[in-house]
């Protein structure tokens, strides 16, 4: 759709007439740019800032930690101990809980997971059914409103969650909040490369590469740096927000501590902080959309149709898919081990919200300081995303091996309180920056103009992905009834999905397969125009896509 002309004298600001379809340019020498014109409004501060506040509000406290204590301990209060017919929570209970869930007896960790499950199933359908339809028109604006609008829904409504009879209402209010929030995380990180590719930097960069005033190899360092500072900054916000929303908590917490409502207006006070943080966005946000849905097409199933013909081209984003895949494996081992963990950590401390405080005030200090310390340490010496992703993932695969050696000694490996405070600490000064290079590396090598599409199927790696591990380790936790033995079967997991990243993705060869793809199924509007070295560019007709 064509955008008015922006009237500017600031040449790095300039803009024609041309259609967001037209995404790219090659030159001679076979380096592809995006186009300089083609996705609407340079970014002003103010939206900048409202997307960097919307994260700042969604940040998981509510939806991701406080709705997880509250359904797993109203599921323990509800939970009977199978050996002396006791409940649960009564001291002299063997430790062991159940809870009668499709037609069986099973462990209240056991239905944890299993909530946990289904939540990921749900988001597999919504990222591959509306994922690559959020790039068409304006539905990606209002698919982010709807489903933020959803989780502020959700978690208004814990506060009627109270008493142990409400555990299973509990268990459908946290999957409906942790479905939504996980769908807003991969639709708002979507935004990002192309708010990215249009800040003022980017566009000046672009014209200079077309002056011949720098090398298109500094153009894509330069680029892949300015993707590297939105990421990291929008997550340093999210870490930023997680520890002003606990600590604020702190003001209902510790007064109100005999309260019976005190956990849910706990998370009647989280979820209004992101509602008063994330509207901006929604105010702010500038027009960008993308090209009409094609005739006889709908929002319903172009989904489908573009991952099918995407993964039936996969030969020509070999990297892209490839990091995908072990992404997909990487995602699954670290989100479940980090419900495990949660798991043994809520039953050490009592599922109290204002220990969980404590802890998660910890994670978000460090959180903060690791995530500013590695974006200094990257721009500084001018390190490239996947060698900054790779140390973190070192640290995502040692997590479950030192829960792993919990099985065969009670002297460490998530055994002791002060364990949990040091895998809090490691957790913010590895895990945080973790997120932000995963998804930068998932913007260098996703094609131009495929933004929801391509971070839907990311979406479906990180989120939807633990439709396994989830499944897999409650039924190993349901036979023996031990949570530590789920930890060996996570450790295998992230360390195989690290090695494939390490040594079988090419970012830099991925982001130009990722370009060239983008010209040749989006092709050109069929009006000539001149690249970045004077050489015309004609028309592809090649509309796979």
């Amino acid at each position: 759709m064509a955008q008015p002309p922006l009237v500017t004298e600031d040449r790095a600001f300039r803009r024609t007439d041309a259609p967001v379809t037209e995404l790219v340019s090659s030159d001679e020498r076979g380096w592809n740019i995006t186009n300089i014109d083609a996705e609407g409004p340079v970014v002003t501060r103010q939206e900048l800032w409202s997307y960097y506040l919307y994260y700042n509000g969604d940040n998981g406290v509510g939806p991701l930690g406080y709705s997880l204590t509250l359904f797993q301990s109203l599921a323990t209060a509800a939970g009977k101990d199978p050996v002396t017919g006791l409940g649960c929570t009564d001291p002299n209970s063997s430790g062991q809980c159940v809870l009668p869930w499709a037609g069986k007896q099973r462990s209240v960790s056991s239905v944890v997971l299993i909530a946990n499950g289904l939540s990921f199933m749900f988001m597999t359908l919504i990222f591959t059914t509306i994922g690559s339809a959020a790039d068409y028109g304006n539905f990606g604006r209002w698919l982010l409103l709807v489903l933020t609008l959803i989780c502020w829904g959700a978690q208004f409504g814990s506060i009627g969650l109270v008493g142990p009879d409400k555990w299973g209402s509990a268990m459908v209010i946290y999957m409906l909040g942790f479905i939504t929030y996980g769908a807003t995380l991969v639709f708002y990180s979507a935004l990002f490369p192309r708010l990215a590719r249009n800040t003022p930097h980017s566009r000046a960069l672009r014209l200079k590469l077309e002056d011949g005033k720098i090398t298109p190899e500094e153009y894509e360092r330069e680029e892949s740096l300015e993707k590297n500072r939105i990421s990291n900054i929008s997550t340093m916000h999210s870490n930023i927000g997680y520890l002003f929303t606990l600590a604020i908590n702190l003001s209902v917490l510790l007064p109100l501590a005999k309260n019976p409502r005190v956990d849910n207006y706990t998370i009647l006070l989280t979820n209004a902080y992101w509602t008063i943080t994330g509207i901006w966005w929604f105010i702010y946000q500038q027009p960008r959309p993308g090209p009409k849905l094609p005739p006889g097409e709908n929002y319903l199933t172009i989904g489908w149709k573009q991952i099918w013909r995407a993964c039936r081209q996969y030969k020509e984003l070999p990297y892209t898919f490839v990091y995908l895949f072990a992404f997909f494996l990487l995602a699954d081992g670290l989100n479940t081990t980090g419900t495990l963990v949660s798991i043994v950590q809520n039953d050490k401390f009592s599922f109290s919200f204002l220990q969980n405080t404590y802890l998660g005030l910890a994670q978000a200090a460090t959180s903060i300081l690791s995530t500013a310390g590695f974006w200094y340490i990257q721009r500084y010496w001018k390190i490239k995303t996947k060698t900054m992703f790779v140390v973190t993932n070192i640290f995502t695969v040692l997590i479950p091996l030192w829960g792993m050696i919990g099985i065969w000694t009670n002297k460490i490996g998530f055994h002791n309180r002060w364990e949990f405070w040091a895998y809090n600490v490691v957790f913010g000064l590895f895990q945080a920056p973790y997120y932000a290079f995963s998804q930068t590396m998932m913007a260098e090598l996703a094609p131009p103009g495929f933004d929801n599409m391509f971070f839907g199927l990311f979406g479906l790696s990180n989120r939807a992905s633990s439709i396994i591990g989830p499944n897999v380790i409650q039924a190993i936790i349901n036979d023996t009834g031990n949570n530590w033995d789920g930890f060996p079967f996570l450790f295998g997991l992230c360390l195989a999905a690290s090695l494939v990243i390490f040594f079988w993705v090419d970012v830099p060869k991925g982001r130009r397969d990722a370009i060239a793809f983008a010209e040749r199924r989006r092709g050109m509007t069929g009006n000539p125009r001149l690249d970045f070295t004077g050489v015309e560019s004609g028309d592809s007709t090649d509309k796979t896509l």
